[in-house]
């Protein structure tokens, strides 16, 4: 590991052993845990689910679980997003309340939250701009290019969803003040409704209602949790095994796919778009892990497990927007060296013992961009500077969430002059403008 990552290392480790020691006592450290782990698990499940290979000088970026479809079951442990969105419900029903009681504006919370989500994306949208132009003039393949940018952007999809879900969090959180758990019911019906429909009549467009509802009602279990719903670990465990249950009858008895994660090649997804088999699988692991809430706390008292989780949320983002480019770099740079290494047969004994070493490189390289782009994590606004107002906060939002969404789906490659897809960056980067408070002659 170069000098420059070990120093940028050392002193995010000293930031956040200082904050640690400043944390309020009121503060549920349970939360930023949750949010370290879910997002660690997700890196390293995206990290195992690769299999790269060399046969007959051919090179395939293979899925696993598509090669052995018995590690399917593995994602009822390694999908947890929906627990990312639990945690979300959590916090931005803890910031809206600590803004309306400061008389704080909508305008100026949504604002700021956004912007700690879109501060750091901006950076990896622009590096595979770039990348994608050199590419274009130095006579790389755009098939290549495509590939390579589509892999590492796939997790900025989680962004497209989040933000909107984080500009509804004032509605959502009327919802749950005025119909309590009844508006997570409503919202689960209403995803039931949609996998309906789409049982009946076959995939179309209406299925795509569920990264909405599914979502949504996820996040508010967030703020069941946050209003003591699940105080006492005999509720938490009973939903757990509602959860599960459902779960397992969808799965065995209704044809929902076995993996909670998009597998290559399948016709039905249980991930893109959600489908209430996701939802189910949310509520098992909410219940599972809020269960033991109470000995997590204990444990999260002392000083160097709270270190270690406010270090690890210090790069949050950071770690989950560059986790796929650090895996693409790294299965070229082995390619290009030979690729002996993906000589191995996936999921035989040899590749499996291959894995620690795998991460711990992965790891490294993550390490690098993590030193390189962390900064742009940090966000601080300006003391007497106003927010932009609401609609350009959420227009900015639209544009992102459209652009994202085309680059996760198909890439930053093209074949055009250029060598990337235009419009979906361009709009991505002009919603990131107007989110990220950049000031603009006439607009506020």
């Amino acid at each position: 590991m170069s000098a420059v990552p070990v120093a940028s290392i050392r002193s995010a480790w000293t930031r956040a052993r200082d904050l640690a020691a400043r944390t309020p006592a009121a503060r549920n450290r349970y939360v930023d845990f949750l949010r370290a782990v879910s997002i660690i698990v997700v890196v390293i499940g995206h990290w195992l689910m690769a299999a790269p290979s060399v046969e007959r000088g051919e090179f395939t970026l293979s899925d696993l679980l598509q090669i052995a479809p018995r590690t399917q079951w593995l994602t009822w442990v390694f999908q947890v997003m929906p627990l990312f969105f639990i945690v979300g419900g959590y916090g931005n029903a803890a910031s809206w309340e600590r803004a309306r009681s400061s008389g704080e504006t909508y305008a100026a919370w949504v604002s700021r939250r956004f912007q700690r989500l879109v501060r750091p994306m901006i950076p990896i949208v622009a590096v595979w701009s770039g990348v994608a132009i050199a590419g274009q003039w130095a006579g790389l393949s755009p098939r290549s290019v495509e590939i390579d940018s589509q892999v590492a952007l796939v997790p900025i999809w989680f962004l497209a969803v989040y933000m909107l879900v984080v500009a509804a969090a004032p509605a959502t959180c009327l919802m749950w003040r005025r119909f309590g758990i009844g508006s997570f019911w409503a919202l689960a019906v209403g995803a039931a409704a949609v996998d309906a429909a789409w049982l009946v009549s076959g995939r179309d467009p209406v299925s795509w209602l569920n990264f909405a509802f599914v979502w949504l009602a996820v996040h508010q279990l967030g703020y069941a949790w946050r209003d003591g719903w699940f105080a006492r670990p005999a509720r938490a465990l009973l939903w757990a095994t509602g959860g599960l249950v459902v779960l397992g009858v969808l799965v065995g008895c209704a044809s929902y796919p076995i993996s909670m994660i998009t597998v290559p090649g399948e016709d039905v997804s249980n991930s893109s778009p959600p489908t209430v088999a996701l939802l189910a699988l949310g509520v098992f692991h909410g219940g599972v892990i809020l269960a033991a809430e109470q000995p997590a706390l204990r444990w999260l008292s002392r000083g160097w497990t709270w270190t270690v989780t406010v270090f690890v949320n210090g790069a949050i983002m950071t770690l989950y927007l560059w986790h796929a480019t650090a895996m693409v770099l790294l299965v070229e740079l082995t390619y290009r060296l030979g690729g002996a290494a993906f000589a191995i047969e996936a999921n035989s004994a040899a590749w499996w013992a291959t894995r620690p070493l795998w991460i711990l490189s992965l790891l490294i390289l993550l390490s690098v961009f993590v030193s390189i782009f962390g900064r742009f994590e940090t966000f601080a606004q300006r003391p007497g500077e106003p927010p932009p107002s609401a609609w350009r906060s959420i227009a900015g939002a639209v544009a992102i969430c459209a652009g994202l969404a085309a680059l996760a789906i198909g890439g930053i490659g093209s074949t055009g002059l250029l060598g990337i897809r235009a419009w979906p960056v361009l709009l991505t980067l002009a919603g990131g403008i107007l989110v990220a408070a950049v000031r603009l002659p006439g607009f506020r």
